[in-house]
């Protein structure tokens, strides 16, 4: 009898959802997903908003590759006379890597898009510079045009900022920036930002303490919120948009022993929020954090938008000849090597090219593997063309989800 009265209060506990969502916090991300087929009280308790908050915040977000887009930088600002995408070459290719890829690619969502610009936890933002844009949501499975911008920028670049509202409903904002075609002395850059919470654009002037231009037809990479983009003369721009007072900062990429001779250079975000600066050439990769340091620090970077100081930090530096040992068969394609892309929030592995292969490379082990993709050996312009992973968040949702 006492038995049968424990697990009568035990089963009463585990239907709270209160009680249900401390507990299931505490489960690992391993299981976590495998928990909504226990009843449809767990899958609206996991599923809810709430919960998911609480979950990544002690667990962390993770992602799971989709395939990966094809931008081709000869037809995006293009002049009239200039040169022309074939019919028969799709605005949007993107190389599949999985069945949920095969799908989105022949679901018929990516075609009259335009071209990709940038994506952020399974929203993609693409369109046809200066005036079209479209919001996908993959995982809503809900597709935006936005309103025509009211400014004109012959040249510019982007930003894609993607959170999570208080309602669990996802917000977005949409940043173009105009980019200077002659290097001028200016130390103002004019920007237009999209709010899905207003519905428009809206103008603005950023403004830094020192000349500067931003590097055309790239997508910023966002950090906690705060916007990063590649500026000329070696530096980054650093503009935060939470903080209002319309202030651009600046600071020096590092100087490492592949910055005269990089050839590629990307951003990223480590596990616990550090950005991080990658740059490769035929020869290897270095991968740099920005890191917090003492204020007595006199080596460190000054960052005058949040008044705190940074430092770059060596964190990896690795010689594609190791790679090669492993994959004898890879070496023929040295000299087309480059370094693509970080993982979402991580700081060990990183995507590389060699070729036309795709490489997941791990430089904690400094071990590397093949990434199959569907469009392999097709007609692809390497040279012109950067190569983005998309990635949409591994979280299981569900219509009864609040």
């Amino acid at each position: 009898m006492e038995r049968i009265k424990r697990i009568n209060v035990n089963g009463s506990a585990l239907n709270c959802d209160d009680i249900l969502h401390e507990i299931l916090l505490r489960i690992p991300p391993s299981t976590i997903t495998k928990l909504i087929v226990v009843s449809k009280i767990w899958l609206r308790v996991i599923c809810s908003s709430s919960f998911r908050q609480g979950y990544t915040r002690r667990w962390g977000q993770s992602f799971r590759l989709v395939g990966f887009f094809v931008c081709n930088f000869l037809y995006l600002g293009r002049p009239r006379d200039g040169y022309r995408r074939p019919r028969w070459e799709p605005a949007l290719p993107f190389l599949s890597t999985c069945r949920e890829g095969d799908d989105l690619k022949h679901s018929g969502i990516l075609k009259s898009r335009g071209y990709f610009i940038d994506s952020s936890k399974g929203i993609i933002l693409s369109g046809f510079h200066p005036k079209t844009y479209y919001v996908y949501n993959a995982v809503s499975k809900q597709k935006y045009q936005l309103p025509e911008p009211q400014q004109f920028y012959k040249v510019l670049c982007m930003a894609l900022i993607v959170e999570e509202c208080l309602d669990g409903d996802t917000c977005y904002k949409v940043i173009r920036a105009r980019c200077e075609c002659k290097l001028k002395e200016r130390n103002t850059v004019s920007i237009e930002t999209y709010s899905s919470n207003t519905g428009k654009w809206k103008q603005s002037t950023l403004m830094c303490s020192t000349s500067f231009a931003l590097r055309p037809r790239t997508a910023a990479m966002v950090v906690g919120g705060v916007v990063h983009w590649f500026a000329i003369w070696g530096k980054l721009a650093i503009y935060d948009p939470r903080l209002g007072d319309r202030y651009i900062a600046l600071i020096r990429l590092p100087t490492g022993v592949l910055t005269r001779e990089h050839e590629e250079s990307v951003l990223g975000e480590s596990s616990d929020g550090v950005l991080l600066y990658g740059q490769s050439n035929n020869i290897g990769v270095e991968i740099w954090m920005l890191v917090k340091e003492p204020e007595d620090n006199n080596s460190s970077i000054y960052c005058n938008c949040t008044r705190v100081k940074y430092k770059w930090v060596l964190r990896w530096r690795l010689n594609f000849k190791v790679l090669w040992k492993q994959m004898p068969s890879l070496s023929t394609h040295s000299k087309e090597t480059q370094l693509l892309s970080f993982l979402p929030h991580n700081s060990t592995s990183v995507f590389i090219r060699s070729g036309w292969n795709i490489l997941l490379c791990d430089l904690q082990t400094k071990t590397v593997e093949i990434v199959n993709y569907q469009g392999r050996g097709g007609s692809i312009s390497w040279e012109s063309s950067k190569i983005v992973p998309y990635f949409l968040p591994s979280w299981p949702h569900a219509p009864c989800a609040s």
